[in-house]
């Protein structure tokens, strides 16, 4: 039996990033002022904090076997990821071309050409026992099978909901723990304002987490509700800022740690990366984000 700390599944990319001065025109032409190419992608760049933070890893999902899959592949196994669950075609790899501006927002364009999810039984987990479950909602297929294959050993599941889609939808009364973006909230219930989106979102799940961005966060549980502030830092680049939260919340679930530890080491490893260029290079290892934790006078280390 192979046992994973955290299995992460869903989307997986290669980015190309490019840091401007200002956005291009129509019919403008620009110059980069600094370019980092990585891989990217809700889950894998989960599965790689959780392998940082000094947990095991999987990812399960999609690469090509083009040059773009080869790069990705070698950065997760690199970063000690297991990849037994990935699965390899002939279908070209997902591309992100990341435009980031001065104040460190971001744009992306993203190219799946004929990549569609994963069909069921695509990949086979007979022999894995995680701790934890992790899904960004793009490989619904397997990823419900994992729902009805785990449910019944009380596996807790975690839902990174960044937008509305049908994986989405698919999944959020199926896990444990709903991490909807603000963007998604909106989207879901129709409201912009912060509790009307905890209450209608609260049947879902018995933990929603409502991340805001620079404005910190929002939690309901069936006991209670709360709000935790961001870390304020340096923003050069909000690329992956989402991944590394719930990367490292996964990884606080699967070590036995409480939600409002949870929540705090997850907003700092959000935080830190935010201060580098490109998603990958700046996901936290268990030092560095110890380290801000203590700079911060922070309850808790990871």
């Amino acid at each position: 039996m192979i046992e994973i700390d955290v299995l992460c599944v869903g989307h997986a990319s290669y980015d190309l990033v490019f840091k401007i001065d200002k956005h291009p025109l129509p019919d403008d032409k620009s110059t980069a002022a600094d370019f980092v190419r990585c891989g990217g992608g809700p889950a894998a760049n989960a599965a790689v904090v959780v392998s940082r933070l000094g947990l095991a890893s999987a990812y399960a999902g999609y690469l090509g076997d083009d040059v773009f899959g080869e790069l990705h592949l070698a950065e997760l196994v690199s970063d000690g990821v297991n990849v037994e669950y990935v699965v390899r075609g002939d279908r070209q790899t997902p591309i992100s071309a990341i435009l980031v501006k001065q104040d460190g927002k971001r744009s992306v364009v993203n190219y799946r050409a004929d990549v569609e999810p994963l069909k069921g039984k695509s990949i086979l987990f007979n022999d894995l026992v995680p701790k934890v479950i992790l899904f960004d909602g793009h490989e619904p297929d397997i990823s419900l099978e994992l729902v009805e294959q785990y449910k019944k050993y009380d596996v807790p599941m975690v839902l990174d909901a960044g937008s509305v889609h049908p994986g989405t939808e698919s999944l959020m009364s199926k896990t444990d723990y709903l991490i909807g973006s603000y963007k998604f909230g909106k989207e879901f219930i129709g409201s912009i304002d912060t509790e009307t989106i905890l209450d209608g979102l609260s049947s879902f799940a018995p933990v929603i987490i409502l991340t805001l961005g620079g404005k910190g966060l929002v939690w309901k549980t069936v006991i209670g509700r709360g709000y935790l502030p961001a870390y304020e830092v340096d923003v050069l680049d909000t690329t992956g800022a989402g991944d590394a939260f719930h990367g490292a919340f996964a990884a606080c679930i699967a070590d036995g740690k409480d939600l409002d530890a949870a929540l705090h080491i997850a907003s700092a490893a959000g935080a830190l990366c935010c201060t580098q260029l490109g998603a990958r290079p700046a996901l936290t290892t268990k030092d560095e984000l110890n380290g801000f934790l203590q700079e911060h006078n922070a309850p808790y280390r990871f």
